[in-house]
């Protein structure tokens, strides 16, 4: 063998025993890191087993009568269990009773239960104690009461105490609250459905509420700007959904005031409840899954906080207000429509609108440019999009509509926007191209069941980010054409420049006559609800 071809040999043999060792090297870290990672996992699940075991840490354990039956209690931090005391009898099988169960997270309000004898306010003999709770049926939740026995004075109070400290350790439950009352929405019954529905729930839920009854449009923005909020844990919602934007809009607006940051949007730290009594609720229904104000009202006592996206709505620069939801062309002139007619009922009201804006159908002619969103688009920052791509459109459209929720509403149980959600960063752009009465008929149509709305070909989803809609300036559609039927035009007709074009923006009428640009702030508000992916239908449109 010649030298060169030994020392090649050679130096293959030391790189085969560098590689080797780096090989030992990367598996003997590779192992120290999983024993590692495996040590650290067995630390937290022993903290977890530590941490249930004293949630499960039997508290008080006593005999209280459920009904007619004694029955053995047992309160840990977590639940209530009984079980009935039945006595031992040899000729008789023992069978094994399934316990109840109350998880005290349900649990919002705990009493003394006392016999007192008519016109007496207060003091007589101890009955026991009463725990007032929530159950589900379906996407509701009801107010039940679990009624505890004990004749003994010590004994109850013992146990009420313990429970009444149990509740309080929540941090998320509400104990002041600012309410805002709308007494014009809908069929003027805000002050009635608070009364009688939500009232009493806070009142023994030991919720102190300061309540303004607005009296005028931008009411509750004014006394938003004003008030000292850091009194409060949270702000309540009695109307509609234009009370709704109007009091997300101005919770932003006061974040930002208070971090001095006039240009980003700063997320409030109070959340807001809200109380159905407007026709449609359609962000009520996004977060509750129904439009009832008990299943509201038992959200916010109990607390359930969940983060929204929202949007924010510009033009030439300037912040035109901050929303959930908007739309352009069919949605805004249905809309302006129905405004013009506000001495008719709420549902004739509404079906007139559509009805009259569907036979007088007009696309728009507009430049839609819209920036996809990203997967990892919840940490974003929304201001990043000039580094990003946009995809522009030029074209003429019925409908464009942007919503950063579903929208969910009993004409639509599945939203107007099924493929987004409340905190995805993101928003769903539907676009409908220019088509037929008939075919956009059955494209609205299709809401109202379970799928097949965006199946069209005349129909373009996207999620997004951002959305900017320009339309020409020359081009509209004039809200002077003749009532007289038959007099309508098929193509878009000329108007005159600097006309303002109607937007649909959370159920409120905004005109704006220049390009209107639509970005996604994730999680900016946070809402008491949960997120749910049906509303429950009551109700269904006969216009279509």
């Amino acid at each position: 063998m010649s030298e060169p071809e030994e020392e090649l040999q050679g130096e293959q043999r030391d790189s085969t025993k560098k590689k080797k060792k780096k090989e030992k090297r990367s598996a003997k870290k590779k192992k120290k890191k999983e024993e590692e990672e495996k040590r650290e996992e067995e630390q937290v699940e022993e903290e977890e087993e530590e941490e249930d075991e004293n949630s499960e840490c039997v508290m008080l354990r006593g005999i209280f009568k459920l009904g007619k039956k004694s029955h053995d209690v047992l309160l840990t931090r977590t639940r209530l269990t009984w079980i009935p005391i039945t006595p031992e009898t040899p000729t008789v099988e023992v069978c094994v009773l399934q316990p109840g169960v109350l998880q005290l997270r349900d649990v919002f309000a705990v009493k003394v239960k006392r016999r007192r004898a008519a016109g007496q306010q207060s003091g007589g003999p101890v009955l026991g104690v009463a725990l007032f709770c929530c159950r589900r049926r379906g996407r509701r939740l009801e107010e039940e009461t679990l009624h505890l026995h004990n004749a003994s004075a010590e004994h109850t109070q013992t146990w009420y105490n313990t429970l009444k400290e149990l509740l309080t350790v929540s941090s998320s439950r509400p104990r002041y609250l600012k309410v805002f009352i709308n007494p014009s929405s809908h069929k003027k019954e805000a002050v009635h459905i608070y009364r009688e529905h939500v009232a009493p729930l806070f009142k023994m839920a030991d919720v102190r509420t300061d309540i303004t009854v607005t009296e005028r449009k931008g009411h509750a923005l004014s006394v938003m700007k004003e008030c000292k909020l850091d009194e409060y844990d949270g702000v309540v919602c009695v109307g509609g959904d234009g009370s709704v934007a109007e009091l997300c809009h101005a919770l932003v607006l006061r974040a930002q005031l208070d971090a001095d940051s006039p240009e980003k949007p700063v997320k409030p730290l109070l959340p807001l409840g809200i109380i159905p009594a407007g026709s449609t609720d359609v962000v009520s229904c996004s977060v509750h899954g129904v439009r009832d104000p008990v299943t509201a009202a038992l959200h916010i006592v109990l607390g359930h906080l969940q983060q929204v996206d929202m949007c924010s709505f510009s033009s030439l620069g300037q912040l035109v207000c901050f929303g959930f939801s908007a739309m352009f062309g069919f949605g805004g002139r249905s809309l302006a429509r129905a405004e013009k007619k506000r001495w008719m009922p709420s549902s004739r009201r509404r079906e007139y609108a559509l009805v009259k804006t569907l036979a007088r159908l007009r696309p728009e002619d507009c430049q839609l440019s819209f920036l996809p969103a990203k997967k990892s688009n919840r940490d974003q920052d929304p201001e990043s999009e000039v580094e990003e791509s946009w995809t522009t459109n030029q074209g003429l459209y019925l409908s464009i509509s942007i919503m950063s929720i579903p929208c969910l509403s009993p004409h639509a149980p599945r939203g107007l926007a099924p493929n987004t959600s409340l905190a995805n960063g993101s928003a769903a752009l539907i676009a409908v191209g220019n088509t037929s009465r008939s075919e956009f008929i059955k494209h609205l149509k299709r809401y109202s069941s379970s799928s097949g709305q965006f199946s069209f070909s005349f129909v373009e989803t996207q999620v997004v980010s951002a959305v900017r809609i320009s339309p020409r300036s020359l081009i509209g559609w004039s809200e002077e054409e003749s009532e007289e039927e038959g007099e309508s035009k098929t193509s878009p007709i000329i108007q005159s420049e600097g006309a303002a074009f109607p937007w649909n923006i959370d159920g409120e009428l905004v005109e704006i006559a220049n390009e209107v640009l639509v970005r996604v702030h994730p999680q900016l508000i946070t809402l008491y609800g949960e997120e749910v992916n049906e509303a429950e239908s009551t109700v269904s449109c006969s216009c279509i």
